[in-house]
């Protein structure tokens, strides 16, 4: 890889691993751009993306990718996608011949391509300068701002530690960690007045320290919106997983001035996800994070507000207007609310695994920790595809993954082709009829006490890790009294409500409820939050997008 010399300029990376071509798209591009960018070139795949990481890890902005289509091992269609994890906000170029223009044209909707040009590009002055020049002026005019790197120092095994990384992680926000016991992280302590006795701290981009912040306090030290800019909306989304997303790209497309709100991160349990593979339209699977923010990106490209680290405590009617209380006291309303406010893991009610929550013991995938499980033994409790694929996940550094199943087996709640991997990892085993009796352990956890649920025989077994995924519980006690839920607090709507075909108490409308409303009218549910949902991203979309179809019927006839 060569690259001119100076660190200030913005990136422009190109990657052809026909070392004549790649010298002579260098050439191209320095000629005309080398003043005011830096162009870096490689020759595969995968020295591109060490590239971008270091990149990354510098500070440094890249502006445009230019990728080569037929490049072996990875071709030039799965290098962007993966580019877009790094550098989500650089415009995106796939160079292509004559024939693989059908795959160019696929790549489009695949990896949002911006442009594809077919080789030769000669003249230059014709047929590359104008395309790289109009993806440069999109790139300075887009809302994309990178954030700086925040620095956090904290415990190793503290729980609060691990939640502001995990936070920071989850809304893609650059950061480093240190330690508080290693040198740099003494001298970042010292730097900032503190005996390392309140921990964690976080100090901004802007080098402001952040001593036991929380995350409305992050969020809005790091370039994250937590504040309304207006009082009144048309439409108010709670939660930003598949369904508050979806909810928020289709009203705000759709002319609807709207507002997502989210309590911690977009994204909900899928965000957390390691691989979803069987969401249509990606054949090669995606990752939770990069769908997360492809959806988000998208809402807001048409205009959705998006406000993080905001906790929603109330709803009340007002009238035509459906008010919506957060948990500092403030308010805004709307003339329509979509619920989409999604589940959580249950916990597991185990003696010691309250005290090393975050200490080895995660509900949910927790991403951010993996790496710290290489060569370590892990366990995973759960038997639906979200233990299946962070088990695969993990499986990729761990010295052992067994998964903890209370059934007979996988199958009545997993998906074939991750029950097909699994059998397929020899370093994963699966252990049915299980389940965890207590967990013990000092800072850290160190070990398990496994039961057999038939003989009730118990074993004691060597564990550093215990992810948790069982169950779903609704985020739903802050409507008590507004709402109708079932009994496991799961939100009513639409024939649900009315089984014996008369509309729900207190309903004084002409009209039954909507398929997705609730006996509030005008406030509407979606996703996995909803009573008999499908429990699937593809599902949770979809009547993300039915509940705005449903929301302009509401407002029509009101």
């Amino acid at each position: 890889m060569t690259q001119a010399a100076s660190p200030a300029r913005t990136v422009i990376l190109t990657v052809d691993d026909d070392p004549g071509v790649s010298r002579a798209v260098a050439r191209d591009l320095r000629r005309r751009y080398g003043e005011e960018h830096r162009i870096v070139r490689a020759e595969s795949g995968d020295a591109a993306l060490d590239a971008l990481r270091e990149l990354k890890l510098r500070g440094d902005q890249v502006a445009v990718i230019l990728a080569d289509y037929r490049m072996p091992q990875m071709d030039g269609i799965e290098f962007l996608e993966q580019a877009i994890d790094v550098f989500p906000g650089a415009r995106r170029v796939l160079l292509t011949a004559y024939a693989d223009t059908n795959a160019a044209i696929d790549a489009i909707n695949v990896i949002d391509l911006d442009h594809y040009l077919l080789k030769p590009w000669d003249p230059p002055e014709e047929k590359l300068y104008p395309v790289v020049d109009d993806l440069l002026d999109a790139w300075r005019s887009s809302d994309y701002k990178p954030v700086g790197a925040c620095k956090v120092v904290g415990h190793r095994w503290s729980a609060r530690s691990s939640g502001v990384r995990e936070f920071l992680a989850r809304n893609q926000v650059p950061y480093r960690w240190y330690s508080s016991d290693t040198p740099e992280g003494e001298r970042l302590l010292k730097a900032a007045g503190q005996d390392g006795q309140r921990l964690p701290l976080v100090i901004t981009p802007e080098g402001t320290p952040l001593v036991e912040p929380d995350d409305h306090d992050i969020a809005a030290h790091v370039g994250l919106a937590t504040t309304p800019t207006s009082e009144f909306y048309d439409l108010v989304v709670i939660g930003g997983g598949p369904a508050g997303l979806g909810s928020a790209v289709y009203g705000a497309s759709e002319g609807l001035r709207t507002v997502l709100v989210e309590r911690s991160a977009t994204g909900g349990q899928a965000g957390q996800s390691s691989r979803i593979e069987n969401y249509l339209g990606f054949p090669d699977g995606v990752s939770g994070a990069q769908l997360t923010d492809r959806a988000r990106r998208q809402a807001a490209k048409f205009g959705a507000e998006i406000l993080t680290a905001r906790e929603v405590t109330g709803l009340e009617v007002t009238g035509a207007s459906r008010t919506i209380r957060f948990s500092d006291g403030s308010s805004i309303s709307a003339h329509a609310v979509i619920l989409a406010t999604g589940v959580s893991y249950r916990q597991l009610d185990a003696p010691g695994l309250d005290d090393l929550t975050g200490c080895g013991v995660f509900y949910g995938s927790a991403l951010t920790e993996a790496a710290a499980c290489q060569g370590h033994d892990v366990y995973v409790v759960g038997g639906a595809n979200s233990a299946g694929q962070a088990a695969m996940y993990l499986a990729r550094g761990a010295k052992s993954v067994t998964i903890l199943v209370r059934g007979s087996s996988l199958a009545a709640s997993m998906s074939h082709y991750l029950i097909e991997q699994i059998e397929n990892a020899p370093n994963i085993t699966v252990r049915p009829g299980t389940v965890v009796e207590s967990a013990h352990g000092g800072d850290h956890l160190e070990q398990l006490t496994l039961r057999d649920v038939e003989s009730g025989h118990t074993e004691l077994v060597d564990a550093q890790w215990l992810f948790v995924f069982i169950g779903a519980a609704p985020l739903t006690g802050w409507l008590d009294g507004t709402v109708l839920r079932d009994g496991r607090g799961f939100i009513m709507a639409g024939p649900d409500m009315t089984p014996d075909g008369q509309p729900p108490r207190g309903w004084e409308l002409d009209r039954p409820p909507y398929h997705l409303e609730t006996n509030v009218p005008g406030v509407f549910v979606a996703g996995d939050a909803r009573a008999e949902s499908a429990k699937r991203v593809a599902s949770a979309v979809g009547e993300g997008a039915m509940a705005v179809m449903l929301v302009h019927r509401y407002l029509e006839q009101s």
